[in-house]
């Protein structure tokens, strides 16, 4: 009825999404997420040179890379309770005001003027704070159905691709006609705009009324955002722990080719810089097409149990083609692979993330989404140490092997102990 008053719980919530109302709010965190990636890849355009010109190695650039890494998967779990505790406002704004600090020490590093090379080392420390992927997860996850949830979640991969193209295009282009501080300028502007229409626009919290922020025990204090017993009781709720080392072990092998793959596609494959940036855009319009559009309508049709397994019986084949130098001894070869390595990494990241959103109660999806994040992170922190010594031992064959091996045991273990449905899909 139109003069009945809604409970007070759900007039808070309401009022939570302010002028904008939920679609817009999603609306609005996707394009926020795609503005991130832009910048993200803007700085991958650039990082390579400006080592270079700084007079540092490879070696150092390694380095860089891995404190990056490591930074982000310490980051990952904190961050997540912060957005629980705090709500998606402060984690959004966080995130970009740490983004805008790490694009400022980048641009100032381009300086003749100032210290390049300790400026260019201090430049990942904000890395810990600069986690958009769990934020907007956050955001789609709270405000959406948990039968749309997979194709809620699946549409950040158009933002990924969106944020490839025109951040690989833009970082490129600006780089060369007026230098690299150039980017990273645009890019520290962009975050400070991101920040303040995440301050503005984006509810305080996305939790809703069945969610509240969990209250400090009488006579005592919030838990702090660091407290890890409380980051190991989301992982140790029912149906957790399963869904996240399958999370965790079966993309290990594809992320391990992936951190190596730009040695492989210089040595193996014998490319040129300008051929593998094609071949990296190649694979961004998959990953887009794939987890933008395919995964969710495959999920609107078929449980998210299936989908896993469907996602380990891919990269099981995909890791026959690689270990076989017959199916894959030269780049066209790996073109006909590469899709379904990437619907293999698509549908076990979507369909994971939503499983494990699920599973926990609503006040603890953004310190589940922060513990997802970290795996990412922790594949880049071990995959060039791991990788590295299994393509100098044994050649690119291996990877496939590993992958083929491993995603056996988990298929394995998915067919003798099935996973939890809370929805009635066909198998």
């Amino acid at each position: 009825m139109r003069g009945a008053r809604a409970p007070r719980g759900q007039r808070q919530h309401s009022g939570g999404m302010g002028t904008l109302g939920r679609p817009r709010v999603i609306l609005l965190t996707y394009v926020l997420f795609a503005l991130e990636l832009t910048c993200l890849f803007m700085r991958f355009s650039i990082m390579p040179y400006l080592t270079r010109r700084l007079g540092l190695d490879s070696v150092a650039f390694g380095y860089l890379q891995t404190a990056f890494g490591v930074l982000q998967l310490l980051g990952g779990p904190v961050f997540g309770r912060f957005a629980d505790q705090r709500g998606a406002r402060a984690a959004f704004t966080l995130n970009f005001l740490a983004s805008s600090a790490f694009y400022l020490l980048l641009a100032a590093a381009c300086s003749p003027a100032l210290p390049g090379v300790a400026l260019l080392y201090a430049s990942p420390l904000p890395a810990a704070l600069m986690q958009g992927l769990p934020a907007a997860q956050m955001v789609i996850a709270d405000l959406s159905a948990p039968e749309e949830r997979p194709a809620a979640l699946g549409r950040l991969g158009l933002c990924f691709g969106v944020g490839m193209i025109f951040g690989s295009l833009l970082g490129g282009t600006l780089s060369a006609a007026y230098g690299l501080r150039c980017p990273a300028f645009v890019a520290l502007v962009a975050n400070l705009v991101a920040a303040t229409l995440s301050y503005t626009f984006i509810p305080s919290s996305t939790k809703g009324a069945s969610a509240p922020t969990p209250a400090a025990p009488p006579g005592g204090t919030q838990a702090s955002v660091f407290d890890l017993k409380a980051i190991s009781r989301v992982l140790l709720q029912p149906g957790v722990l399963p869904v996240f080392l399958i999370k965790v072990v079966s993309g290990f092998p594809s992320g391990l080719f992936m951190v190596m793959f730009s040695i492989i596609s210089m040595d193996f494959f014998q490319l040129d810089a300008a051929q593998a940036g094609y071949l990296t855009s190649f694979f961004g319009v998959l990953q887009m097409v794939i987890q933008g559009l395919v995964i969710g309508r495959l999920s609107s049709h078929f449980s998210e149990g299936a989908l896993l397994r469907a996602s380990t019986l891919v990269f099981i084949v995909v890791g026959t083609g690689h270990g076989e130098h017959a199916l894959m001894s030269n780049v066209f070869h790996f073109c006909l692979l590469m899709p379904g390595l990437v619907f293999g990494l698509c549908a076990l990241n979507v369909v994971t993330d939503s499983m494990l959103t699920k599973a926990v109660s609503a006040s603890d999806t953004g310190t589940m989404l922060g513990l997802c994040a970290s795996v990412q992170p922790l594949t880049r922190t071990l995959g060039p140490t791991v990788g590295g010594l299994l393509y100098r031992s044994f050649g690119v064959p291996v990877f496939g092997h590993v992958q083929f091996a491993t995603n056996i045991l988990v298929l394995l273990v998915l067919w003798r102990q099935p996973l939890p449905q809370k929805t009635d899909k066909v198998w």
